[in-house]
């Protein structure tokens, strides 16, 4: 009688809680996607979770200029922008169940005390908000087929909002002890009337990172200058943490330089023996860093204007609500062989001086990105307009295709008033007007998680500028929007010479925008977010025929 070998057991998964000392916004999400995309290069299936500490029970109605980029996953869910930088890095397609806030916890917490879920027991902020914390960290494993897990908390140690989810950590770490770490990216800074590096400030987050039970297994040090062995020394002595486990992480030139400068303390392989796991290729990042140097290596610019409205928070010019934008330019940059160099034009500006109108010559190109509402709109036509008289290529985004269509209905096909919807109701020309579904929605103040969101296909025109850059007859992009272009008017707008190379599969939604390549060198807006489908390794084709046509004109 045969014997039956036995099967081998599936090793367990390893989960790693990335959390922040000293002050929020010193990169806690490129160091979770770095340190992702080094485990991936071990041979790893990695995948990334955020956890937000906000009520808001999504990203989606979050102010851009409070929080930042709102980014669209696959499924439609609106998240944080972190959210974007764990797919550029580690070439992943996450799900809303990779995403979570403590409004969204409580809600599902609630709603299972309300359907009895909970079997009538007295429901607790502890273990049962923890629990369920646990219990989506787990699921999202489950669904990417994960060895590894790395799940950022936003804001830093020693805030209330997050206690909860430290709390979730600290638990994780009791039940697999052998299978969760933890990562503190704390912030080292150097007074300039002093000119030494402090560690005070990290030895102090590293003890409020104790007395919530969890003793941080790396320590990631930024500053703005590498981490001397002294400075090492003492975090060591003070933090009760390995030297080799004192990661260095000075200000680099791009986030992209980033994991190369990991390796160079040997984080992957300090990972792997942390987590009891051996390399299963020696990949070494060869393909990422190929590119990195392709861009270091450039020595030409290509200048790019983005004319928006939500650069400014307070005296600061705030450019993380295009953060996926700036990124889609770097990536398509790198492929045409420029660095590229962005200037932030408020809209606002041409409202109240048009003159200024005449600064926009001194760019290769000009994009307008997304968008909501009335304010600085006027400006934008008439940058929109100004480029396409003036031939200077320009690409629109979402918005930026609405805005697009409207300067033409009102300047080429003398609609005067040609407007949209959703800033003036009464125009008698509605050229962008509210999709049908979505009315009854506004009626009802239902605005969260309610416009046309993720992942939706498309076909394209032959002989466009958008199927010569696509290379394709149907793609697949992600959207967030309430508005289209009203189909009343699509044949008169083509008649008058503007070409809807793309639209959705039925032929009912526009999705790209043109002119012929004869009449302007690039002159194009999508209704969709190609910036959130680009990467370093994969710049998404339309970000580079724009920077390609912005080449070409700027000789």
């Amino acid at each position: 009688m045969a014997t039956r070998s036995p099967q081998k057991k599936k090793a367990s998964t390893k989960y790693i809680f990335v959390v922040g000392g000293v002050m929020s916004g010193v990169g806690k999400g490129v160091a979770t996607s770095s340190i992702g995309l080094i485990l991936q290069s071990k041979g790893y299936a990695v995948t990334a979770l955020k956890i937000d500490p906000y009520i808001n029970v999504d990203a989606g109605t979050m102010n851009p200029t409070e929080h930042g980029e709102v980014f669209v996953l696959r499924d439609g869910y609106e998240t944080d922008q972190d959210m974007g930088n764990y797919e550029r890095f580690m070439g992943l397609e996450l799900s809303r169940d990779h995403y979570m806030t403590t409004g969204l916890v409580y809600k599902t917490v609630i709603e299972k005390e309300r359907n009895l879920e909970y079997g009538g027991r007295c429901v607790e902020v502890v273990p049962h908000i923890p629990q369920e914390v646990i219990r989506r960290i787990k699921k999202a494993v489950r669904t990417s087929k994960a060895d590894i897990a790395i799940i950022e908390i936003g804001g830093t140690v020693g805030e209330y909002q997050n206690i909860l989810f430290l709390e979730a950590a600290r638990i994780m770490k009791l039940e697999h002890p052998n299978d969760v770490f933890s990562v503190l990216v704390s912030y080292l800074p150097i007074p300039s009337k002093i000119g030494e590096m402090k560690t005070k400030p990290t030895q102090y987050a590293v003890r409020t990172l104790n007395s919530t039970g969890i003793q941080p297994d790396f320590i990631i040090a930024r500053s703005d200058r590498p981490l001397d062995e002294k400075r090492k020394e003492k975090l060591a002595v003070n933090c009760s943490i390995r030297k080799e486990d004192v990661i260095s992480a000075p200000d680099v030139e791009s986030i992209y330089d980033v994991p190369l400068n990991f390796e160079q303390d040997h984080l992957g392989d300090r990972f792997l023996k942390k987590l009891g796991l051996k390399a299963k290729k020696r990949d070494n990042l060869s393909v990422w860093e190929k590119r990195v140097m392709r861009n270091r290596k450039s020595t030409e610019t290509v200048r790019i204007g983005v004319v928006g409205k939500y650069f400014k928070t307070g005296d600061y010019v705030f450019s993380d609500a295009y953060i996926s934008v700036i990124e889609a330019l770097k990536h398509a940059a790198c492929e045409v062989g420029r660095k590229i160099e962005l200037d932030w034009i408020d809209s606002a500006d041409f409202e109240t001086d048009p003159k200024r109108l005449e600064s926009l010559r001194q760019y290769q190109g000009i994009l307008v990105p997304g968008g909501f509402g009335g304010r600085g709109i006027e400006g934008i036509v008439s940058a929109i307009r100004f480029c396409r008289e003036e031939k200077v290529p320009y690409f629109g985004l979402c918005y930026g295709m609405q805005l697009m269509v409207i300067e033409y209905a009102r300047s080429v096909m003398k609609l005067a008033d040609a407007h949209t919807k959703e800033v003036n109701g009464t125009t008698n020309h509605p050229v962008i007007d509210i999709l049908p579904e979505q009315v009854e929605k506004l009626r009802k103040k239902n605005f969260g998680a309610t416009m046309r969101l993720g992942q939706y296909p498309a076909m394209l025109k032959s002989g466009s500028i958008a199927r010569e850059a696509y290379k394709s007859d149907a793609i697949l992009e992600r959207h967030r929007h309430r508005y289209e272009v009203n189909p009343e008017y699509i044949g008169q707008i083509e008649a008058a010479g503007l070409i809807f190379s793309a639209t959705s599969p039925d032929g009912v939604l526009m999705e790209i925008a043109e002119l012929p390549k004869k009449q302007h060198p690039f002159f194009l807006g999508t209704q969709f977010h190609p910036e959130f489908q680009s990467s370093l390794i994969a710049p998404h084709p339309l970000f580079v025929a724009f920077l390609r046509a912005a080449v070409k004109e700027g000789k």
